[in-house]
Formats: C-alpha cells, sequence, structure tokens
C-alpha cells in the first residue's frame, strides 16, 4: 500500500463518526449512525461483546446505552493512524456528576472508504474492577 492511499483516511473523523454512534439514542439516528461508521459486516470486539453487521452493533450499542443511562462516551485521546488502523482512548462519562467510572482503549480497522471494518476494544477502568 502506498503512503497516499493510507493518508486518504481522516481517522479523526471517523472516530468523531464512530463516537456518534455510540451516542446516539434515538433507535432510528443509531442505525444511521452505524451504517455511516461501519461497513455493512463490520465488526465489534471487547471482552463483553463479539458482533458484526449493523443491526447486531446497534443493539450492543443500545445495551450499553441501557446499562448506563445519562452516560455519553468521549474521546481522551486523540485518534492515530496509519495504514488503515487507528488507536484512540476513551471514556464513559456520567452527564450527572461528570464521573467516569468506566474508560478504555480501541483498536480500529478501516475500510478504503472510511469506515470501520472491524474494532478491538479494551477496557482499562471498571466498576468492580
Amino acid at each position: 500500500m502506498s503512503q497516499s492511499t493510507a493518508a486518504a483516511i481522516d481517522y479523526q473523523a471517523a472516530i468523531d463518526r464512530y463516537f456518534a454512534a455510540w451516542n446516539a439514542t434515538d433507535p432510528a439516528e443509531r442505525q444511521r449512525a452505524v451504517a455511516a461508521a461501519w461497513v455493512e459486516g463490520g465488526s465489534y470486539t471487547d471482552p463483553f461483546a463479539d458482533v458484526s453487521g449493523h443491526d447486531q452493533l446497534a443493539a450492543v450499542i443500545a445495551g450499553a446505552q441501557e446499562q448506563f443511562p445519562t452516560f455519553t462516551f468521549r474521546l481522551v485521546t486523540v485518534a492515530e493512524g496509519h495504514h488503515h488502523t487507528a488507536r484512540f482512548g476513551w471514556e464513559l462519562v456520567s452527564e450527572t456528576d461528570g464521573s467516569a467510572p468506566v474508560a478504555g482503549s480501541d483498536v480500529a480497522v478501516f475500510a478504503e472508504d472510511g469506515r470501520i471494518r472491524a474494532v478491538y476494544g479494551f477496557i482499562d477502568r471498571a466498576p468492580g474492577a
């Protein structure tokens, strides 16, 4: 792969779309945001989930929102990427008191169009851990 091909992906914009999907609370908006962030058949894997396809991705996001109502995902590092792969850190932040009981880091692999093929998530901080 040439350097110019790898440089064509705007990693920060792609990660912004990813967070828009994780923070979309309306089901129709969430489905649109998932389609904007992931290719059809794209996947998400972390210690608690291993899913693929837009419907399963939207369901995992909805489940996280049910488990942590009034929380939003926030990027805490700059998306650092090369060769269609990026890494970034995040927190799950309470809209009520600003606490962030859950934090992690993810690695995302991108398709040529800048949408996600796969995300591998790692939990760095969690309640009771």
